[in-house]
């Protein structure tokens, strides 16, 4: 069975306010979703409430036909969900050798072991760094996370989903904060990443030269509602993506 991540009817409201109204919409292993919409269009909510930082007013999340709407966040995580955020989710003090080694044993199961130090777990160590090496951080293993630049800490937290072997990667804005510099290396990283084709992606992205370069299908998503879903030369020419995302009026754009 294809092993499919689907909202129906997806709600979150915040006292009067419907910050994601009824979003039903499914994605499939080997495609890059894109995720846009202007700002407070409900993007962000919307991968929280699948991601599991948020709880749904109604509707239901189903991955792999189950349903995991009352799932907590890191339950979704053991079940295959890896979320990537606008600011890095690391451990600051540790290096990065160690961030990944921590992922790899979590994601092996194996627990602390006071007979067993866990430099004594060559094959832990050697996945971890093997990692690395794919995400260009292996000459900077022994370094401490929080002396990384912006760009090799999301490069640094890819490296961490990558380790727990998601089904699904998600990732919101992933070049937010980086210089222009920076941002080719993570885009290569996520190009390479959408090579397994058993893999589902989701990208939140507001910079539609991100969104051209990677996605394979956008959804719009305006006023928490979902308005638009297709290829992304079809969506981007669109007249409502125009009006709600570019701010050009169908009117002044012919």
């Amino acid at each position: 069975m294809t092993l499919t991540l689907e909202t129906r009817d997806l709600t979150i409201r915040f006292g009067g306010h419907v910050a994601v109204n009824s979003v039903s919409c499914s994605f499939r292993p080997g495609e890059l979703t894109a995720i846009v919409g202007p700002n407070g269009a409900g993007k962000t909510t919307y991968f929280n409430l699948i991601s599991g930082q948020l709880a749904a007013s109604s509707g239901t999340i189903l991955f792999g036909g189950r349903d995991i709407t009352g799932l907590s966040a890191p339950l979704r995580t053991r079940a295959g969900l890896g979320r990537a955020f606008q600011l890095t989710n690391l451990f600051p003090n540790l290096s990065v050798e160690e961030n990944v080694r921590l992922a790899v044993q979590a994601q092996s199961g194996v627990h602390y072991d006071l007979l067993r130090p866990w430099m004594a777990r060559r094959d832990l160590i050697a996945r971890a760094d093997a990692i690395l090496d794919q995400v260009a951080l292996g000459s900077r293993r022994g370094v401490t996370a929080t002396t990384l630049s912006h760009g090799d800490q999301r490069k640094l937290e890819v490296a961490l989903m990558m380790a727990l072997q998601p089904d699904v990667f998600m990732f919101d804005e992933p070049t937010a904060g980086m210089s222009i510099d920076e941002v080719p290396v993570v885009l290569d990283l996520i190009g390479k990443l959408k090579q397994d084709r058993s893999k589902i992606i989701l990208l939140v992205e507001h910079k539609m030269d991100v969104v051209r370069s990677l996605a394979d299908r956008i959804i719009v998503l305006h006023n928490g509602q979902l308005v638009a879903d297709g290829k992304p030369a079809e969506v981007i020419a669109s007249p409502i993506v125009q009006e709600a995302y570019l701010g050009v009026s169908p009117r002044s754009a012919a």
